[in-house]
């Protein structure tokens, strides 16, 4: 557990540690992104049945410290239906993920995401909040990083910077928190990775109290336009991932 993994190069390990604060930085001051960096970041350095994992618990650390930072600021009614909606969908994802099209939820996904910044979605009740946790916790066990999905649904609440950033990692530590203990169940050793895990974490605390100085100075000024041009470019991405998956663009 004192070790780093063996398998990994001293640079690799350095550049994990230092792509965490990057991504939490991101996600602090931007409200949104770091996640779905990290894990593209994850995914050019750790072993794929690593990925998934040690990304949640990773985010875990991240989002908590989020947390922690702006607690005041959380819309805590929605703590307990999100956390309710999470877990049957993850448990569902867990159990099923291997007979569900990847590129099917990638559509759907950018889908919601890009209707939460160019619709009106009605503003989200406790009722609504399960179901967005049931959708984003299945969506989670597929892919890891649902922060878009989930920041989509807050943003329906029409909250101020810093009470969405507070709320969105609150859900985010639950969700992911969900998914590692799902993980573990399954049989991944986090052992392994304790050392490298804990140089993450905390160099993603670091990252997260520089980006929070980033946000309340200048939130109400950029946060809005910031946040529906990332969750575009992240719809946009991920649906030219699903039609090049689907095999749609070989055929035109």
């Amino acid at each position: 557990m004192l070790e780093m993994p063996s398998g990994l190069s001293e640079f690799t390990i350095y550049f994990l540690i230092f792509a965490s604060m990057v991504t939490s930085f991101i996600t602090s001051a931007f409200g949104i992104g770091g996640g779905a960096v990290l894990i593209g970041l994850l995914a050019l350095k750790l072993p794929p049945f690593a990925l998934l994992p040690i990304h949640g618990i990773v985010q875990i650390g991240s989002n908590f410290g989020r947390t922690i930072i702006f607690l005041k600021e959380i819309k805590k009614d929605v703590l307990i239906p999100f956390s309710i909606g999470t877990i049957l969908g993850s448990s569902l994802g867990g159990t099923f993920f291997i007979q569900i099209e990847p590129w099917v939820l990638q559509l759907v996904v950018a889908t919601f995401i890009l209707w939460s910044v160019f619709g009106k979605i009605p503003a989200i009740g406790a009722t609504h909040v399960i179901f967005g946790g049931m959708f984003s916790g299945f969506f989670t066990m597929f892919f890891g990083a649902s922060g878009t999905l989930v920041a989509g649904m807050v943003k329906t609440m029409k909250l101020q910077p810093t009470n969405h950033l507070a709320t969105h990692s609150a859900l985010m530590t639950i969700q992911h928190l969900t998914k590692v203990i799902i993980f573990g169940f399954v049989g991944f050793a986090y052992s392994e990775y304790f050392l490298l895990i804990t140089a993450m974490i905390t160099s993603g605390f670091i990252g997260t109290i520089i980006g929070k100085k980033i946000l309340v100075k200048f939130g109400q000024k950029y946060f809005k336009l910031v946040l529906n041009s990332i969750l575009t470019l992240i719809a946009i991405n991920l649906t030219w991932n699903a039609l090049t998956m689907s095999g749609y663009l070989n055929i035109v």
